[in-house]
């Protein structure tokens, strides 16, 4: 008989080594704990190295790098930015921000990412001449998974538009050997407390322009002009990592990729023990990109079972294991629906997904046998559904 967790399975939760207090009690000793100072200097190096980048700007959060991405694009009221589809809302939130307009582009089957065959359609449309031309393309790597990338970027130089890249659920995956987070124009990272590793809260903001990263220090230093008073020429923002989370940033990014490599294990264990059921693991392209698996999840094959995603979710909920559904397209969205929505062809891929899927607990501190016993109520419902 399965007996309910003790203690509640999560998702994806903080794991902390010990490490992070060692840089958190440095902060203290020395009295740094406002925003800036060494922490955040470390931090923001050892990110760039690891990405790949020339500079790095530390953010309170993904979000916030994400605003300065849309300040540095010159978004405005009459901008069109085309966004991935199948994200979370803080995306394409910062285009509103701006007040610029999301054009959202449908996932393809292939990584569940933004369909470069339904980007080009998009650029295409949005050329400059009966509608606007695309200010940007923000484009997200979802769940870890990276994108077609090496078509997305061609088209992007083809219609000469930067590339924002959204690597808040990726750090540490790569695309034919480069991370992601160094392929945009302009790109961010998020230290969420559900990332694959965390600040508490937080994110950073990557680019290879140093101007565009001097610049994003600027506005999130409320755009202060370098006077013995306080001046301002520009509209700024409080969006500068404090010293303290910074350290907990600088403990964690020593156990990046271990925590990539359980995160593996996570995906594998469980595309094993589901082998036999009418369900798919999130796929990624396996010749050339490497996920850093940060959510496991999967999608039923609606048409050789009754089980739905939330029948599920709800029967781990009641063994004390958290699961959720996919992400709901943004152009499901109350808030986007009258949004434009661009698809390769009829179908209508993340609303495919979205009513299919479903992301399994992933949480590092899982242990192997509660990840079976998972499974095995996972199992339970296709036998009693």
């Amino acid at each position: 008989m399965i007996k309910p967790f003790k203690e509640k399975l999560l998702l994806s939760s903080p794991t902390m080594h010990g490490d992070e207090l060692k840089y958190v009690h440095e902060a203290f000793d020395t009295n740094w704990v406002v925003p800036l100072g060494k922490n955040v200097d470390e931090l923001e190096q050892a990110l760039a190295s690891y990405i790949g980048v020339r500079d790095a700007a530390a953010m309170v959060s993904g979000t916030s790098a994400l605003h300065c991405c849309m300040k540095l694009a010159g978004i405005h009221q009459e901008s069109i930015v085309l966004c991935s589809d199948m994200t979370f809302a803080a995306t394409v939130n910062p285009v509103s921000y701006e007040n610029g307009t999301q054009v959202f582009i449908d996932s393809e089957r292939d990584t569940w990412n933004m369909d470069p065959e339904a980007l080009e359609k998009a650029l295409k449309k949005y050329n400059g001449k009966e509608y606007p031309k695309a200010a940007a393309v923000v484009l997200v790597h979802l769940y870890g998974t990276p994108a077609k990338m090496n078509r997305i970027m061609e088209l992007c130089d083809q219609y000469h538009v930067p590339l924002i890249e959204d690597a808040a659920e990726s750090l540490g995956a790569t695309y034919m050997g480069r991370q992601t987070g160094s392929f945009g124009k302009w790109s961010a990272v998020s230290f969420n407390g559900n990332k694959i590793i965390t600040s508490s809260g937080g994110g950073m903001f990557l680019s290879n322009e140093e101007k565009a990263a001097q610049k994003v220090r600027f506005w999130s230093t409320q755009a202060r002009e370098p006077e013995p008073w306080y001046q301002h020429k520009e509209l700024g923002y409080n969006y500068r990592m404090s010293n303290v989370v910074a350290g907990i940033g600088r403990g964690q990014m020593l156990h990046l990729d271990e925590h990539i490599a359980l995160k593996k294990k996570i995906y594998e264990q469980y595309k094993k023990g589901l082998e036999g059921l009418p369900v798919a693991m999130n796929p990624y392209d396996t010749d050339n990109s490497v996920p850093n698996f940060w959510l496991s999840c999967m999608t039923i094959n609606t048409g050789e079972s009754k089980v739905r995603p939330m029948d599920i979710i709800n029967r781990l909920a009641e063994y004390n294991a958290e699961a959720r559904p996919i992400w709901k397209p943004m152009h499901m969205q109350p808030i986007y629906e009258k949004n434009d929505y661009i698809t390769a062809g009829t179908d209508n891929v993340g609303e495919d997904i979205f009513r299919r899927g479903l992301c399994l607990p992933s949480d590092i501190k899982m242990t192997i046998e509660e990840q079976e016993q998972v499974i095995e109520i996972i199992k339970s419902c296709f036998q009693t559904i």
